[in-house]
């Protein structure tokens, strides 16, 4: 039996991921935060779990890390095989109203969680060789206006994935997805349209696109420290 554990995992791309996992035959460890009843419906079409709390709490994170770490399905595949950070948070926000509390929170969700989760799970990723995978974002290296809090920590994760796949080799692969234009948020919109203008292949990503190359990373064993973009070559332009 294969384990996975997917933080985020309930709704949108974590949703995808997760029906995925599923339908290949993995066990799947859902973590969600509010969205418990989404989580409940997800597992009823396979073997799996569901791990709730907020991972912008210390208490609750390190909770949560002990919950997944001792779990029965955990316990009886013998380790984890897959580790998916998928939460993550997104707003709008002017660089000068930013606030202590409000960035602090974007890292804890961002950082804090991917570096402890990580750190307490090791023993049972060593015991599958299992491997990691990030969702960065494809900002790296560009300018997002009324974004610099969530671009600046999805940032600090990407170098996290990236220096943990020298550290953790070669007993646990750690890789990164970097998706594209796949689902706008309300109050970007206009911007999501011109980007699609830029999408070679155009058209927006779904859900199931991400949930594709995790499937991609999960089984390439000999790929390990790499950030792979999934945005229908928006990164060449």
């Amino acid at each position: 039996m294969r384990v996975a554990v997917i933080t985020g995992g309930a709704r949108r791309i974590g949703a995808a991921i997760t029906n995925m996992l599923i339908d290949e035959g993995w066990a799947v460890i859902i973590h969600c935060n509010r969205s418990v009843t989404q989580a409940k419906h997800l597992i009823k079409r396979g073997k799996g779990a569901i791990v709730s709390g907020d991972l912008s709490n210390d208490e609750e994170l390190f909770r949560i890390i002990e919950e997944i770490h001792d779990h029965e399905l955990v316990e009886e595949a013998g380790g984890i095989d897959l580790l998916v950070h998928n939460a993550s948070i997104y707003n709008q926000e002017d660089f000068a109203t930013v606030t202590p509390q409000e960035l602090r929170r974007f890292s804890s969700i961002h950082l804090d969680a991917p570096f402890f989760i990580t750190q307490g799970l090791v023993p049972k990723l060593k015991a599958k060789k299992g491997s990691v995978i990030g969702m960065v974002d494809t900002s790296w290296d560009h300018a997002w206006e009324e974004l610099a809090h969530y671009t600046a920590t999805k940032a600090a994760l990407r170098q996290l994935l990236i220096n943990l796949a020298g550290e953790l080799a070669p007993e646990i692969r750690v890789n990164g997805i970097a998706p594209g234009a796949i689902l706008a948020a309300a109050w970007e919109k206009e911007r999501f349209e011109k980007i699609l203008e830029k999408v070679p292949l155009g058209r927006a990503g779904t859900p199931e696109d991400i949930a594709g190359a995790v499937k991609f990373l999960a089984d390439a064993s000999y790929i390990t420290g790499f950030i792979l973009p999934v945005d229908g070559g928006w990164s060449l332009t």
